[in-house]
């Protein structure tokens, strides 16, 4: 009777790690997110991702870019899970990066469920969501006991055929009760989220509009609920930016407060 001969082990599967890089300042990355992109031998970064935190990655590694921007041609989301599911099965360690916390509008839900149904080990490093970055940058809050009991983050960005936010009813909760919202992803529907929230929401209701958060590049306005598209029209404000809307704002009454507040941050 003939021996077989011994099977070869099978490869052993890699994983993936969901890594969030932060709002942009490079000095914000936690250090669970520092280990883990030292550790990997595929990173696939993200757009907004800023270039600098590679540095701690490790020479070997193989660096992938699949940009992902509001308004600019977008790497396809399904492709990305399945380069992820591919590089995983060739068994590297694999770290996407993205911009702010991974958990907050950066499609990890999706990447989770495909990475999970494919048998891969997936883990979640969280980083600074933009919202937190922006209202540090102004010292402010999102929260206050006699302002703002709650807090709601909402995309201005809907999935094609979807209606997206309900604008209106969001105006009324968050008037009814004491609620800062967050927009991210607003600025090409801002006119149209201003005049369906000024529906639940006093005209003169503060609003912050932070570009590019802890950035050296950093720009900010402060205006009214009526006057949201005006600014950001006037201002020339673009992409990436985060509306702050409500009266945990109030302190920020003059935009001079703003300037010095950043000015203040910049020389730490």
């Amino acid at each position: 009777m003939m021996n077989k001969p011994p099977k070869r082990p099978a490869a052993a599967i890699g994983q993936v790690t969901l890594v969030g890089a932060g709002p942009g300042d490079p000095d914000l990355l936690t250090l669970k997110a520092v280990k883990a992109i030292a550790a990997a031998t595929v990173i696939l970064v993200d757009d907004l991702v800023n270039e600098t935190v590679l540095a701690h990655a490790s020479p070997s590694a193989r660096i992938v870019y699949v940009g992902k921007r509001g308004g600019c041609a977008s790497t396809p989301q399904a492709f990305i899970e399945k380069l992820m599911v591919s590089e995983a099965h060739k068994g590297e360690n694999v770290v996407r990066l993205k911009g702010g916390d991974p958990l907050v509008f950066g499609r990890s839900g999706e990447e989770i469920e495909a990475l999970q149904q494919a048998g891969i080990q997936v883990h979640v490093v969280n980083g600074i969501t933009a919202a937190l970055g922006a209202l540090a940058s102004l010292n402010t809050a999102l929260t206050h006991r006699d302002h703002a009991h709650g807090v709601l983050m909402v995309t201005g960005h809907a999935k094609p055929g979807d209606p997206g936010t309900d604008w209106r009813a969001l105006a009324h909760t968050a008037r009814q009760t004491k609620l800062t919202l967050v927009v991210y992803m607003g600025v090409a529907a801002a006119q149209r989220i201003q005049d369906e929230l000024l529906h639940g929401l006093a005209a003169d209701t503060p609003v912050a509009i932070v570009q590019d958060a802890t950035l050296p590049s950093q720009r900010q306005a402060l205006c009214t609920l009526d006057c949201l598209h005006q600014t950001l029209t006037e201002e020339r404000m673009a992409s990436p930016c985060v509306l702050l809307i409500g009266d945990v704002l109030r302190g920020l009454a003059r935009l001079g407060q703003v300037q010095e507040a950043v000015l203040a941050r910049g020389q730490m």
